[in-house]
């Protein structure tokens, strides 16, 4: 299917999408292989070759026309797309030549539990569809060389894995942390270090138009100088890209400066530090783990002089970027004992991504052994921070307190979602008294909301609102059985983490698609329907890729008479979805969002 026979076609819902996403995925593949291979010049031409793609292009269209989350956003030109018709111009007219990226309009937004907001760079919708066109070549040429530890904004990688990574290093053995943050990253990385970075000629000039495009702030321009602006769909790429190299860099910086023999230490019968010979210099370098998420990353080691060395070695690679570590949030701490570091003390433990780490000493019967056979005597626990339990904790009683007029069915409607995916995303570091305390504190704002609503026949509205259900004795739910969702109701699961250097781009669909069913932050209905479906979708028969928005929706529509049961259901693509719901008249697309059903 060519160009003219595309450009011909009546509707975008009859593309044969199927057809186009194996063309593509062909030529990212092969661009992904030539570099792992080391031939980046072949790389370079098959980029090329699927920048001017019509494929390609109608793939980027799609994604910030019906995929994307922002899609109904207007840049500074304050246009949207909304017809088939529009997005078949779109594709048809986009093309790198003659191409001049507008400015981005600047929008501000609150940071969670904080006074402080930043800036969002909104891009006009050509420019969304030229950068997504751009990143369908350029990101499987850098998912080739992307270090195995970064896993912030890359496809496949999550949170949970920088986690369980982290637990990898430090659940055997009690280390020093360096937790840093740097300063600003978005706002500040060099242009021109990065243009240099970027081994991709061919696409310099427009991420060049993009990085200089300005900002219109309440009809003020400003120019930007430096950084990438958070917003754009290419954005977090040139940032990884950016940071890409740290970990070869610390250990080929620590290899000159450290010496070939480190004193080793351990515990003596008495308690006390005793000398137990030397560190191998080839087992220091090899020992020390750097778990980078975006711009927030760790770096692990059981010989606090490698952690101060580290930090020096991380602040020189970060000049060239115009970057550095910012102080307040940077800390050297150890995972078991409290120490003192530049005359503070720091508490044992460190939070990342939201969690805590923190080694706990346990006795010889409770302990388990490391592959020598010997008593490690701690434990590691992974749990959420109590600044995120806080924050949840908040959230609940500012939404019940919003809410107080709202009928019970509303409530429920609001509070479930957040339950379900805060719970969700701490299932695997969560104990079940963590999720106890959280419900316990959710029956008593809820038990006030009920006493705001009916002061004087409190005792017969609590029995009103408060029935027995299916979790405890008594659960808070309505009379047509709409029950809120309780926190220990979710499954406390372990993650697995990713394979060290696998990324979509390998075509291992196979293990992407069991991957995304197990995955902890997949809804239990999505999951079931993922592997009974064998991780492909039902309308268009393509493996569900890692960044595929997945919906559900019932086969025979609820406004035709179909039940909510999983026979009646099926996961779809939103782009799938989209066309089906129309096709049998499910929503008016003009009026309506896309929902599952």
């Amino acid at each position: 299917m060519e160009k003219t026979s595309l450009e011909t076609t009546v509707s975008w819902n009859t593309i044969n999408w199927a057809k186009i996403q194996r063309k593509v995925f062909k030529l990212q593949k092969k661009i992904f292989q030539a570099v792992r291979s080391g031939n980046k010049a072949k790389a370079h031409k098959l980029q090329k070759l699927l920048s001017k793609s019509y494929y390609a292009k109608l793939l980027a269209v799609r994604k910030v026309t019906q995929d994307n989350q922002g899609k109904k956003t207007a840049g500074v030109d304050g246009k949207i797309i909304i017809y088939q018709k529009q997005r078949l111009e779109l594709a048809n007219n986009l093309s790198i030549k003659g191409y001049k990226a507008k400015p981005l309009r600047r929008v501000w937004i609150p940071k969670p539990g904080r006074d402080e907001k930043r800036p969002l760079g909104i891009p006009t919708i050509q420019d969304r569809a030229m950068q997504a066109l751009i990143k369908l070549a350029l990101e499987p040429y850098w998912e080739a060389q992307f270090e195995p530890n970064s896993f912030g904004f890359r496809p496949g990688r999550s949170a949970h894995d920088a986690i369980e990574s982290i637990f990898n290093y430090t659940s055997k053995k009690e280390k020093y942390v360096l937790d840093a943050d740097i300063a600003k990253c978005f706002d500040k990385i060099d242009h021109q270090y990065l243009l240099n970075k970027l081994e991709c000629p061919h696409f310099r000039i427009i991420i060049k138009q993009w990085l200089k495009a300005g900002v219109l702030d309440n009809g003020v321009f400003n120019e930007t100088d430096t950084g990438t602006p958070q917003g754009g769909v290419i954005s977090p790429l040139l940032a990884n890209i950016a940071l890409h190299g740290m970990e070869t860099y610390l250990k080929e910086w620590l290899w000159e400066k450290i010496e070939y023999r480190i004193p080793r230490t351990r515990k003596g019968k008495d308690g006390n530090t005793v000398k137990a010979g030397f560190h191998a210099k080839k087992h220091t370098i090899e020992g020390i783990g750097i778990i980078r998420y975006a711009d927030d990353f760790v770096v692990i080691h059981d010989n606090l002089d490698v952690i101060i060395k580290a930090k020096e070695a991380i602040s020189n690679w970060l000049s060239p970027i115009g970057l550095e570590i910012k102080p307040s949030k940077t800390r050297i701490c150890h995972t078991l004992n409290d120490i003192e570091i530049d005359g503070e003390k720091q508490k044992a433990g460190f939070n990342f991504l939201g969690f805590n780490v923190k080694q706990y000493p346990i006795g010889k019967h409770h302990s388990s052994k490391d592959t020598w056979g010997r008593l490690i005597n701690l434990k590691l626990i992974i749990s959420p921070s109590k600044e995120k339990i806080n924050e949840h904790k908040e959230k609940l009683k500012q939404l019940l307190k919003a809410m107080t007029n709202s009928p019970q069915v509303g409530l429920i409607s609001n509070l479930n979602p957040i339950i379900r995916g805060w719970a969700n995303y701490y299932a695997t570091a969560c104990s079940a008294k963590t999720y106890q305390d959280l419900d316990n504190y959710l029956w008593e704002i809820l038990k006030r909301w009920v006493y705001r609503r009916h002061k004087k026949k409190y005792k017969k509205a609590f029995r009103k609102y408060f029935r027995k259900g299916s979790v405890g004795r008594w659960t808070f739910q309505t009379n047509n059985g709409l029950e809120l969702r309780y926190h220990k109701q979710t499954t406390i699961k372990r993650h697995t983490k990713i394979k060290g250097e696998a990324t979509p781009y390998d075509g291992n669909w196979i293990y992407w698609s069991k991957r995304r069913g197990n995955y902890l932050e997949t809804p239990t209905r999505v999951a079931k329907l993922l592997k009974k479906q064998k991780g492909k979708c039902n309308l268009c028969e393509q493996y569900f890729t890692p960044d595929d928005l997945v919906e559900i929706d019932h086969i025979i529509p609820k406004s035709k008479g179909g039940k909510d049961i999983y026979k009646n259901l099926q996961a779809l693509h939103r782009h799938c979805h989209d066309v089906k719901s129309r096709n049998d008249g499910s929503y008016d697309v003009l009026t309506v969002p896309v929902t599952t059903g």
